[in-house]
């Protein structure tokens, strides 16, 4: 057991949201971090088990906390990369349109990269067959240079030794967080630690975190799960960088695609599957005891939003193979279904809801109440826009307010 006493700031969670921000903290001058984190190593859930692409801002509209994050945060890893001699491979995207019904989404999300500042284009098949001689579109495909894909647990574990070196900053692992004791106290599965300032970084429990502080009390996280399939690897040179399907850009998810790993592995995925766990990677594996409160409020979803309803229809049946190899076989020219192989790879998406309007809350969502201040949708990009979301947070949340 640890008794912390008088941490400036205590950040709740050691993914990339929490590193980032602790690294910020650092360069603004803060002396005195904790973070705590459950698990015994880093990159256990959403930050070690991405896909490792580093957005270029192509699906966000430029209202939004992820436009204004996710193309700055994409050129900061980059160059944190470089410094750090990490994995990068800068091989840009492409995003492929199945029919002509497709080509109006395709120029929107044109229009919304542009605004944006990324670099995109829209190319003709001699083009993409160019960039990537195995994709199929309709008509036009869109570029996106400014893609890239890294490897998370480099990034993480990095971030994590230079906190460590600045001597400012502590992270306690296998500590969880149980609750409050009275205003600036964590009471943790390894003692009590006490606080000027809480940062919740928790990710997919950031809405348990928020609502023992009574923050958020009309918002939840639902699980969704990402599984993955893999190229056989004589198959992998078909894929150069990543090819991506035009999305149903009235839900937060991208569809099945192929990214080429900073490994040489060629990924399919992920899905967008609703989950009954905050931890269920596999089909069993993390169903706990909450998973008959998820069921009931995924009920809930399914009967009052169609656009969680056609979720709930469509993606259950890729657990099957039939219907993940439909999904990513109309992408690319020549896909068998022997060059695609299982792959233990799986994530949790943790996407926040209102249920008050029965809506998925679209945008990162930051709230700040007294001295605590919680991230409460953590969504793709986070991982990319860590970095200029960190700069985000602690300048008009923390700052001059801690």
């Amino acid at each position: 057991m640890v008794e912390v006493n008088g941490a400036e700031i205590l950040i709740c969670g050691a993914g990339i949201v929490g590193l980032t921000i602790a690294r910020e903290l650092i360069n603004s001058g803060y002396k005195d971090i904790v973070l705590i984190e459950k698990e015994g190593a880093l990159g256990k859930h959403a930050s070690g088990r991405n896909s490792g692409v580093l957005h270029a801002g192509i699906y966000y509209t430029p209202d939004t906390l992820r436009a204004a994050s996710c193309l700055k945060g994409n050129k900061l890893m980059k160059e944190y990369c470089k410094a750090h001699g990490l994995p990068l491979l800068e091989t840009g995207k492409v995003v492929v349109a199945k029919n002509e019904k497709e080509l109006p989404i395709l120029k929107e999300l044109y229009n919304r990269g542009a605004a944006n500042g990324a670099r995109v284009e829209l190319i003709d098949k001699r083009r993409l067959s160019e960039i990537e001689p195995e994709a199929v579109t309709c008509e036009t495909a869109l570029y996106s240079h400014d893609t890239a894909v890294v490897s998370p647990t480099a990034v993480l574990n990095s971030l994590y030794n230079d906190l460590l070196k600045t001597g400012r900053v502590r992270v306690l692992k296998n500590t969880q967080f149980k609750g409050l004791k009275g205003s600036s106290a964590c009471v943790t599965s390894n003692g009590t630690i006490t606080f000027g300032t809480f940062i919740n970084a928790a990710g997919a429990y950031s809405d348990k975190v928020a609502h023992s502080f009574g923050v958020g009390m009309q918002y939840g996280l639902m699980p969704f799960k990402g599984i993955y399939r893999k190229l056989r690897p004589e198959r992998a040179s078909m894929i150069r960088g990543s090819i991506y399907p035009v999305p149903d850009i009235r839900n937060p998810f991208l569809g099945v695609h192929f990214t080429r790993g900073v490994d040489g592995t060629v990924y399919l995925g992920p899905t967008a599957i609703p989950a009954l766990g905050r931890e269920n990677y596999g089909i069993f594996s993390g169903v706990e005891m909450e998973a008959v409160d998820i069921l009931k409020r995924a009920v809930v979803l399914f009967s009052e939003n169609p656009k969680f309803r056609e979720v709930a229809f469509t993606e259950p049946k890729k657990y099957l193979f039939k219907y993940f190899f439909e999904d990513a076989r109309v992408l690319v020219k020549d896909l068998r279904p022997e060059d695609v192989l299982p792959c233990d790879k799986a994530g949790i998406r943790p996407q926040l809801v209102d249920w008050k309007t029965k809506e998925l809350v679209t945008d990162f969502m930051v709230v700040k109440d007294g001295n605590s201040v919680h991230v409460l949708n953590s969504i793709s990009p986070a991982f990319t826009s860590s970095m200029a979301f960190a700069e985000f947070i602690v300048n008009n949340y923390i700052k001059n307010t801690a």
